[in-house]
């Protein structure tokens, strides 16, 4: 029998590994520049930066890594991605919902922040300006050394955020900004066409944030009619009657308060009072609070709603008698232990 040659197996095994070496995916390792996210929401919108993150490495960063005056794709492999649930206001312009390739253009004393329809391309290599959604300037400042590239988006309100680059030791931020009154209007009339439509409370909780946000006023009151159409009660005539104060309509807001508060319970009065206390209207809560302990006087509740108004208005001897009335009257021990503590303040 002839020996096989050494070159025929090496032949055979090439032949073998090659296809099995096609099949085997690539083993999993830590990436140079790992993938984050960061986000925060904004009144109801969420902003969400996706990102890969860099690391100084000992390299002269600014001017050399990442020339001045070209296009970056602020981070490493894809571009970095800002995504907006609402429509957002950038650099002056309105900008409607959807994902957008963040570039910049460093400079030594201005950076170019830019905004890109196309959000999917690897780095900044197919950038084409047409595709720009806005542009902006921004003015580097000096920060601590940071070694990998890292986002944030800083001091969060109702209605803006301040997105933040830091790496190595600059800074640059930019701010977005969201009318969140419009987007929680559009929401609300979306909602109501769902299940929340066929309730009062639907309807009055709508209504209830146009009342405390002061806005869309008619609307509100559109949607309170809409509530007390389904069940007039003390929740909703108490929502329109707000409305029709902020309206100018002073007499229409007191004959529906004073209907609302006629046919009141207990917890109903309770709670108006601590909104009057909520908007400092010490002496009105007060004489809420001494008609409930008069309509409920077996309730410990009442005595001690009306003892924390007298201490809201400084009254402390009206506050201690009231106290102790509702002490002497609960039998709940984790009410006892915070009403005598109340005491403690007063004495």
């Amino acid at each position: 029998m002839r020996r096989t040659s050494a070159a025929f197996l090496l032949a055979v095994a090439i032949a073998v590994a090659a296809p099995l070496a096609a099949l085997t995916p690539p083993l999993r390792l830590p990436p140079a520049s790992p993938k984050a996210s960061v986000s925060q929401t904004v009144g109801m919108t969420e902003i969400t930066v996706r990102y890969s993150r860099p690391a100084v490495k000992g390299r002269k960063v600014w001017g050399q890594l990442v020339p001045f005056g070209e296009v970056w794709r602020t981070g490493a492999d894809e571009n970095t991605t800002i995504q907006f649930s609402t429509p957002v206001t950038v650099g002056g312009k309105s900008l409607p919902a959807g994902i957008y390739g963040l570039h910049t253009i460093p400079g030594e004393k201005e950076w170019t922040v830019i905004l890109s329809t196309q959000a999917s391309a690897w780095g900044s290599y197919s950038y084409d300006e047409k595709e720009d959604a806005v542009r902006l300037t921004a003015v580097p400042r000096a920060g601590d050394l940071v070694d990998r590239l890292q986002f944030t988006l800083e001091d969060p309100t109702d209605r803006s955020v301040s997105v933040t680059l830091a790496w190595e030791k600059i800074r640059v931020a930019f701010p977005v900004t969201v009318d969140t009154s419009a987007v929680v209007l559009a929401s609300l009339k979306e909602q109501l066409r769902g299940l929340p439509r066929f309730s009062w409370q639907g309807w009055n909780q709508a209504a209830a944030w146009c009342l405390k946000n002061d806005t869309a006023l008619d609307q509100g009151i559109e949607w309170a009619d809409r509530s007390l159409k389904m069940n007039k009660n003390f929740t909703n005539q108490m929502t329109k009657a707000g409305l029709l104060e902020k309206k100018g309509d002073p007499k229409g807001a007191a004959d529906l308060r004073q209907a609302a508060l006629s046919k009141a319970t207990e917890p109903e009065l309770n709670q108006y009072g601590y909104q009057l206390l909520g908007e400092k209207k010490t002496d009105e809560a007060i004489k809420l609070f001494e008609r409930n302990t008069k309509e409920h006087p077996g309730s410990w509740n009442t005595w001690d709603s009306l003892a924390e108004a007298w201490a809201a208005a400084g009254n402390k001897k009206n506050a201690v008698l009231n106290y102790e009335k509702a002490l002497s009257m609960t039998e709940d021990e984790e009410q006892k232990k915070r009403i005598r503590k109340e005491l403690e303040k007063l004495k």
